[in-house]
């Protein structure tokens, strides 16, 4: 295969060569927690690892984009926000993600899936990229569950519930297949990780075990986003040399969820994985949270490196590395870029 020449990202979200959710590098704006009731303390927080002071990562360094664009010899490429200030950067791809956001719209007043997808569709159109630089290139696309957090936000009834989720995979299949459209040849999407193994999801456990209801939800949501990616691959007559290909997440963070002291790799492992480093020290709190005297409403670890979680959602760099790392991811990676 040749060298990809671009990459972008969707974090429903999106990269080109990436398409994705929060799990990546969000676009450079001001971010979610500007907006808290409560007060934030940025500084003293996220990308305390790297690079010193908050870079748009909702962790304390790397993400998983970090790692697979660095798979890809590539840099991480750049928000779209930013594409006129290092216009030099753009034709090494572009990260038009949002954290927070989803297929649907979602509690974040930011543009869905669809309306990342349009940016790019208008960069076509104004020349900043080719359908030949598109072809040479891949998207990443990342489903991280948030339309599931607003349905519950918004009181959907467990009933209606199936036909959610059948409409967001019917949306999901129409956004790939216009990615493909736009001429992009290698589209990779992640599997959705374990929702039940997040720390917000462990709390009311101790932190000590996930919640299965959460992981029901899970398997039935890649079960179907499997039979997605299949269709599409038949309908684009690409079933023997597939464009389209699930990054698999969610075996990946279950390898590292079940590691234990018995363990005889060289990756680290994690003593207990489901708890943070950040966290609120009550369920009205989040990471980061001061109250109006400024007192701090979270607890923060004093060595991200010994927890596989940074806050209630997000790994540590450490935890995205050794997930990065996976046979799972690897061998994912491995089939995307076409090296099997």
């Amino acid at each position: 295969m040749d060298t990809q020449n671009s990459l972008f990202s969707l974090f429903c979200f999106f990269l080109v060569c990436f398409f994705s959710d929060e799990q990546v590098v969000v676009e450079g704006r001001r971010l979610p927690w500007t907006s808290s009731p409560f007060g934030f303390r940025p500084k003293m927080l996220f990308g305390n690892t790297f690079p010193g002071k908050p870079s748009g990562r909702f962790s304390d360094g790397f993400v998983s984009t970090d790692y697979i664009a660095g798979y890809l010899g590539m840099k991480t490429p750049i928000p779209y926000r930013w594409r006129e200030q290092l216009s030099e950067r753009v034709k090494d791809g572009l990260n038009i993600a949002y954290g927070g956001t989803g297929v649907f719209d979602t509690m974040v007043a930011e543009p869905n899936m669809t309306t990342q997808i349009d940016f790019l569709q208008q960069l076509l159109h104004d020349s900043v990229y080719t359908k030949r630089n598109l072809k040479t290139s891949v998207a990443f696309v990342s489903v991280a569950g948030n339309d599931y957090a607003t349905y519950n936000a918004k009181n959907g009834s467990a009933q209606d519930f199936p036909a959610f989720m059948e409409s967001l995979m019917n949306q999901l299949m129409v956004n790939l297949k216009r990615i493909h459209d736009m001429g992009v040849r290698k589209i990779g999407i992640t599997s959705l990780l374990p929702l039940g193994c997040l720390p917000r999801n462990t709390a009311p456990f101790s932190f000590q075990h996930c919640d299965d209801t959460y992981n029901a939800l899970v398997a039935l949501h890649n079960q179907l986003l499997s039979q997605v990616v299949n269709t599409l691959n038949q309908q684009t007559n690409t079933s023997n040399n597939p464009s389209f290909f699930i990054l698999d997440l969610y075996n990946a963070f279950w390898t590292v969820f079940n590691r234990n002291e018995t363990y005889e790799g060289n990756d680290p492992t994690f003593e207990k994985p489901f708890e943070p480093c950040c966290f609120g020290v009550s369920g009205g709190f989040k990471c980061g949270n001061v109250d109006e005297n400024g007192e701090n409403k979270y607890t923060l670890c004093s060595d991200p490196i010994s927890k596989f979680f940074w806050d209630g959602v997000h790994p540590v760099e450490q935890g995205w590395y050794v997930v990065y790392k996976t046979p799972a991811f690897q061998n994912s990676l491995k089939q995307f870029y076409g090296l099997t």
